[in-house]
């Protein structure tokens, strides 16, 4: 199982920026993509954003965004190994634990990173 690593949390006021990253322990050959998830208490984890990592030229560096990181968030990958999460413009409703996970990418339209591995979760907090 791969570990993974998640640093770059913290707290920050409204309207500013966190990079939150995340490293792999090793490659995995049967991982294709990483993501970044978040939960608040009581709440089902959402996706946040995710990107390909795999070799095929179809679905090289695509990447999903949900609709509330769209234009603010930007997710990068580093050597299939490290993904990234640039957050700008926060808002208070983004405060959650952010999760990093390495999956396997469903292929198709509408493609999405399906999560086999997780890291130990990052605090982000954004006060008004």
């Amino acid at each position: 199982q791969v570990q993974l690593v998640e640093s770059g949390g913290g707290s920050v006021q409204a309207g500013g920026s966190l990079r939150l990253s995340c490293a792999a322990s090793r490659y995995d050959v049967r991982r294709n993509c990483m993501g970044w998830f978040r939960q608040v208490p009581r709440k089902e984890r959402d996706r946040v954003a995710e990107i390909y990592t795999g070799d095929s030229s179809t679905y090289f560096n695509d990447t999903y965004y949900a609709d509330f990181a769209e234009g603010r968030f930007t997710i990068s990958q580093e050597g299939k190994i490290a993904v990234y999460l640039q957050m700008t413009s926060l808002k208070p409703e983004d405060t959650a634990v952010y999760y990093c996970a390495a999956g396997i990418w469903s292929g198709g339209s509408g493609s999405w990173c399906i999560p086999y591995d997780w890291g130990q979760g990052t605090q982000v907090t954004v006060s008004s």
